[in-house]
């Protein structure tokens, strides 16, 4: 499937507050898609599956983790998952299988459960699947998921270039 300037690659990420792990996800991976040249391709946001953290930035320490990586997450507003986001992204990528249940009980037709997947499916250190929720942690849980989402995140953007006939654009939009 070949994708044009008109149309976007819509991806969301979604995890349980959106101040933390599905935050970061988009973060890295708009910054992989920036480096690429490729930000006119995508349109990418995230989501939490509950409504405790609604309108509050992400959290300060998943902020500063990212900011050593260059990743600047500091105009993130958390908001709630809706079910016209599930219509509206191509894809979503949920950080566990609570999330996945979660996302899919709101999805009541069942319309657009071959969107919905595992972020981790696409890790090359799959683990058990899940990237772990490090907000009860300490900072080096907070590291441990900035490197799950990173290398998930490279391989993400990898298969979504060859999906949909971009990879041999990469370099010739900047």
């Amino acid at each position: 499937m070949s994708q044009t300037n008109h149309q976007p690659i819509r991806v969301l990420f979604v995890c349980l507050g959106n101040i933390c792990r599905s935050p970061l996800a988009e973060g890295v991976f708009r910054k992989l898609v920036d480096e690429a040249g490729l930000s006119a391709h995508f349109e990418i946001d995230s989501a939490g599956t509950g409504p405790w953290h609604v309108g509050e930035p992400a959290d300060r320490r998943m902020q500063r983790t990212a900011r050593r990586y260059g990743v600047d997450l500091s105009k993130h507003v958390a908001r709630q998952l809706s079910e016209k986001d599930l219509a509206y992204y191509d894809y979503i990528f949920v950080m566990d299988r609570e999330n996945l249940e979660d996302v899919l009980h709101l999805d009541r037709e069942g319309r657009f459960r071959d969107k919905v997947q595992l972020f981790r499916s696409f890790d090359p250190e799959p683990g058990n699947g899940e990237v772990p929720d490090p907000y009860y942690g300490g900072e080096r849980g907070f590291e441990t998921v900035y490197q799950i989402v990173e290398r998930t995140a490279r391989r993400l953007l990898q298969h979504l270039l060859a999906a949909h006939g971009l990879k041999e654009t990469v370099g010739l939009s900047r």
